[in-house]
């Protein structure tokens, strides 16, 4: 092999080499932003990850809601009709946050209740949001499944 085709080879391994480590970079970067969508009854059965941030979809439990009147803190139930999880909210819920209403919080299970950061609520009253649909149809699966 002559001396300009081993440093072409160099070079060109070399440059392949750097681009195969941006791009295990950026892999893990983007995996380790990635928030999932889990319903409570997939969080109780221990499928959410312990200490990380994910996001929560259900409904809003009828009579579940206490607002604390020295603050912006909420407190509320999410449920997919089978399994409840209490949240803790702290901030300006959307205005069609209310009882019995789909809704996705993010944030981050903290004992047993779930500390919500951002609180999402369905714009309409025929509109489910395909994540929340998706998790309550594997919840009502999970269910069927259990109940056999």
């Amino acid at each position: 092999m002559t001396p300009t085709r081993k440093r072409r080879l160099i070079a060109v391994a070399l440059i392949l080499l750097a681009v195969g480590v941006a791009a295990a970079l950026t892999v893990t970067a983007l995996s380790q932003n990635m928030t999932y969508l889990f319903s409570p009854t997939e969080t109780l059965a221990g499928k959410a990850p312990p200490g990380a941030s994910f996001k929560l979809g259900g409904v809003v439990l009828e009579s579940s809601i206490k607002r604390d009147p020295n603050s912006l803190k909420v407190d509320f139930v999410v449920t997919d009709r089978f399994k409840q999880i209490p949240v803790e909210y702290t901030g300006i819920l959307p205005d069609l946050f209310r009882e019995g209403q789909s809704v996705i919080a993010t944030g981050k299970m903290q004992g047993d209740r779930f500390i919500a950061r951002e609180v999402l609520a369905k714009h309409d009253e025929s509109y489910m949001p395909k994540e929340v649909a998706d998790a309550i149809a594997k919840a009502k699966a999970a269910h069927a499944a259990e109940t056999k």
